[in-house]
């Protein structure tokens, strides 16, 4: 175990029992806090489907950035500062996850859900101090459907465990959760936003209720095949129409660079070094920031509506964050305030009712925020789809304030963490594999 000044950086492989052959590769960096023991842990999931928790370890909210010269430099605004926290490559074959084993390919997400929840086991049992603090699950944009249904995963588990996990809450950043009313969206947002004309916004508007009915179609037949139909119907009238005219679909105010919208060059040769694999224990695996295969095995969940897990959870009193940077198209602030505020829930009036209020950090408003009970809603100004990677301090004090309400405490309300001069050299995978 490392000293008060080091904090402990792990990375490698949980053999998943109840898969064929499913390892799942992960980062554990243990809170640089005085107090790391007693801070909550946060488990990260990136989105796509299929892309790698790399680009949030690199790019966003882990303790790293990579320079030009690939080494690396401390993110003084990493989520470690005030958590322990786990990024996982998931679902399987995601990043370096993989499996030998066609049996272990992950096409929905009750899979995610009880592929998480081994991974967890599984690093509960080899490192079961950082489980009595608060859980929480976090993550971005396909983690609407991921976050939601592997916290009902849990919630579920604890019902009738006798180890159950102290599941306090879970985030959702610029997330896909409500396909039927987010893709309601996209007219409406765009016009506001000056890239379609108003004719545009019209005749999207017009043949909106179609791609609804079709949605609402896959959720109530089931039928993968309803719901592919649906996504190639509302993709090819709705949104490929307003992509034609050219934006970063990621953040309107930038251009689109490469095949993600943005330059994750570096970190896919920084991934390339031997020395770097050896220190991981990943060996020749390759590796792919987003991999088409597993999006491609996602198609049919892509519109499936995962709102139902986010009420039921609310009214066990588990926290839900869903924070939104205005400046993203794809999953938009509108569509995703639209969503939350239709939660069938036993607090929706109330939540209707609250005010919108300004969120302050260091003397400026850079968001707003609405809540009532546990379900707080977030818009953060000048970001992107990528909040922490946008808006780093404004994203740890949002979400140091919503794990740890007890002490209020805010990167912005308490003393400046020293963030910890990191080399890849630390890192030492001493749990490669738990068979």
């Amino acid at each position: 175990m490392s000293g008060l000044d080091e904090p402990l950086r792990l990375s490698g492989y949980f053999k998943l029992n109840r898969t064929y052959d499913a390892h799942m590769f992960y980062f554990f960096f243990e809170a640089a806090s005085e107090k790391r023991h007693e801070e909550p842990l946060a488990v990260w999931m990136t989105g796509g489907p299929g892309c790698s928790s790399e680009l949030a370890v690199f790019y966003e909210n882990g303790p790293f950035r990579i320079n030009d010269d690939l080494t690396l430099d401390a993110n003084e605004f990493g989520w470690d500062q005030t958590h322990n926290m786990i990024f996982v490559d998931q679902p399987i074959n995601t990043g370096f996850s993989y499996s030998e084993d066609e049996r272990d390919r992950v096409f929905d997400e009750k899979v995610v859900a009880a592929d998480m929840l081994d991974f967890l086991k599984e690093f509960r049992a080899a490192h079961p101090s950082y489980f009595d603090a608060p859980l929480f699950i976090t993550g971005e944009s396909y983690a609407g459907h991921y976050v939601p249904s592997v916290t009902f995963g849990i919630y579920e588990y604890n019902k009738v465990a006798k180890d159950p996990f102290n599941l306090e809450g879970f985030a959702i950043g610029n997330g896909l959760t409500n396909p039927a009313i987010q893709y309601g969206s996209y007219a409406d947002f765009s016009f506001a936003n000056g890239l379609i004309s108003k004719n545009m916004q019209s005749t999207l508007n017009a043949l909106y209720p179609i791609c609804k009915f079709g949605i609402n179609a896959c959720n109530t037949l089931g039928w993968d095949i309803v719901c592919d139909i649906a996504l190639i119907f509302c993709q090819d009238t709705i949104v490929a129409p307003i992509q034609a005219e050219g934006f970063n679909v990621y953040d309107i105010r930038k251009p689109c660079i490469g095949p993600l919208c943005y330059d994750f060059s570096l970190l896919d040769r920084y991934l390339a070094q031997d020395k770097v694999r050896e220190e991981l224990g990943v060996g020749d695996r390759p590796w792919q920031s987003c991999s088409p295969d597993v999006y491609n095995d996602f198609l049919g969940d892509i519109m499936r509506n995962y709102e139902d897990k986010v009420s039921a959870q609310l009214e066990a009193g588990i926290k839900v964050l869903i924070y939104v940077g205005t400046e993203d198209w794809i999953c938009n602030w509108m569509g995703n305030k639209a969503w939350v505020t239709s939660l069938a829930w036993s607090q929706r009036e109330a939540f209707d009712s609250a005010e919108e209020q300004d969120w302050h950090f260091e003397g400026s408003v850079v968001g707003t925020v609405k809540s009532a009970g546990p379900l707080s809603f977030l818009k953060v100004f000048q970001a992107g789809h990528m909040v922490p990677m946008d808006k780093p301090a404004e994203a740890l004090d949002m979400i140091a304030s919503f794990t740890h309400p007890q002490s209020n405490r805010s990167t912005s309300a308490s003393p400046k963490l020293k963030p910890s001069v990191l080399r890849l050299e630390k890192l030492r995978a001493s749990h490669l594999l738990v068979q």
